[in-house]
């Protein structure tokens, strides 16, 4: 089931950018005091900046709109997508709504806000860097990252059971409606395709999905099996389907820059705590996606 966007469904023509700059961010797990922290220090550089939330922003509602709010009031514009983790339907959280529900209560919530959701026209940023298309994904995964010597997606999950390595949205994320997150991410796939082969021929875009849109991100993990939860052998071509400039994703908790057929990808994560303390320092800055660094 499509939901409805505001507007046109495809393109937003109210341009933007100026003398600012389109910034990412994701990750930001905002239930954590030393991430709260951080988040509470976010602020534009210039007043034109846009800032992109590639998704785990947090897992509670009430979390997600202080957050939200918080970054909409400095920035320009900010344009999310749904991480997991904003999926989770946790115990804690008195907004106890599964699956696409839950998911249309985060979209009504970005308008309230006046932030870009998936649902949304994708906006035109005209800034250095521009013109391209900023695209909001919301895709989810449908196992396909699969362990070596695995073909099928019971045999990948037995093989991430038997390692003790298991995604926690098989407890937390629900499909509802839909049978499983891959019934879900195929659905996902094919809403989303349409409305990018709908771009004006030739348009460049940003590409912003929560999850990576290749599998190669996901080789240099811990534990590989978690690559079960990581997205889709589906997008592997899509950053040269659909003309991007640049990609953006977040979930790894491994900030880089990585370039495929001259696309350059960025991973724009802050992570937990203990995560981003290995790397040595609280300063997060989030990073510059146009004009290129």
């Amino acid at each position: 089931m499509q939901l409805p966007a505001a507007g046109d469904a495809g393109q937003d023509t109210s341009g933007g950018g100026g003398g600012g700059s389109l910034l990412a961010v994701s990750d930001l797990h905002v239930a954590y005091p030393e991430n709260r922290a951080i988040v509470e220090r976010l602020k534009p550089e210039h007043p034109d900046d846009w800032l992109i939330v590639a998704g785990d922003v947090g897992e509670l509602a009430g979390d997600i709109r202080w957050a939200l709010r918080l970054l909409a009031e400095r920035f320009a514009k900010v344009i999310w997508a749904p991480g997991n983790h904003e999926l989770w339907t946790h115990p804690s959280d008195p907004v106890t709504l599964r699956g696409q529900a839950r998911y249309r209560h985060l979209v009504s919530l970005c308008r309230e806000l006046g932030v870009v959701c998936p649902e949304d026209p994708y906006p035109l940023w005209e800034g250095a860097g521009g013109p391209v298309r900023v695209v909001p994904l919301f895709l989810l995964y449908d196992y396909t990252f699969r362990p070596e010597g695995t073909h099928t997606r019971e045999a990948a999950l037995a093989r991430a059971h038997q390692a003790g390595v298991v995604g926690t949205d098989e407890s937390l994320l629900h499909p509802d409606p839909y049978p499983g997150i891959d019934d879900w991410c195929r659905k996902r796939l094919a809403v989303t395709e349409e409305r990018l082969a709908a771009l004006a021929p030739g348009e460049r875009t940003v590409l912003v999905n929560h999850f990576p849109l290749r599998r190669e991100p996901t080789r240099i993990l811990r534990y590989p099996e978690f690559a079960l939860w990581c997205g889709s052998e589906a997008t592997a071509d899509w950053h040269l389907r659909y003309r991007a400039e640049v990609v953006v994703y977040g979930h790894l908790h491994i900030p880089r820059t990585m370039w495929h057929d001259g696309v350059r990808f960025e991973e724009v994560s802050l992570g937990y705590p203990r995560e981003w303390g290995r790397r040595g320092s609280s300063t997060y800055t989030p990073h510059r996606i146009l004009p290129a660094p």
